[in-house]
């Protein structure tokens, strides 16, 4: 698994596998959030399999889709109350864990420097500056 830090409460990763979830309970890890929409890509499992075989592991679930050019307030506002009420550290997931780290970086804005956000973003593989003029 590719699984890259962004802060201490949220990792973010490429689609996991059913047969991940008791390895990442294992690690540490409390809850998992999908943020892939159901049948994005053929094979792909749906949100309520995930839901089922992260709960048999211990894990709490959310599932918060996303599509990039539809990405809205719902959304963030979404990730921030999962972050805020479900058991940490969590990982969140999509096709390769950029959505993921949009959406909470997007979650971050105005509790956070932008730059620290970006930085944080950079430093786990992803170049989010193109988001600057939406962090305030």
């Amino acid at each position: 698994m590719d699984i890259r830090p962004l802060d201490p409460a949220l990792h973010v990763a490429p689609q996991i596998a059913l047969e991940d979830l008791p390895a990442l309970k294992a690690a540490g890890y409390a809850t998992i959030i999908s943020n892939r929409p159901d049948g994005e890509e053929p094979g792909q499992p749906d949100a309520a399999e995930v839901r089922a075989a992260a709960e048999a592991a211990g894990l709490a679930f959310a599932h918060i889709p996303v599509s990039m050019p539809a990405l809205g307030p719902g959304e963030v506002e979404a990730l921030r109350h999962a972050l805020d009420t479900l058991p940490g550290p969590a990982l969140a997931f999509c096709k390769s864990g950029t959505r993921s780290a949009v959406l909470w970086v997007l979650s971050q804005a105005g509790e956070r420097p932008a730059d620290e956000l970006i930085a944080a973003a950079a430093a786990a593989g992803y170049d989010l500056s193109g988001l600057r003029p939406r962090l305030g």
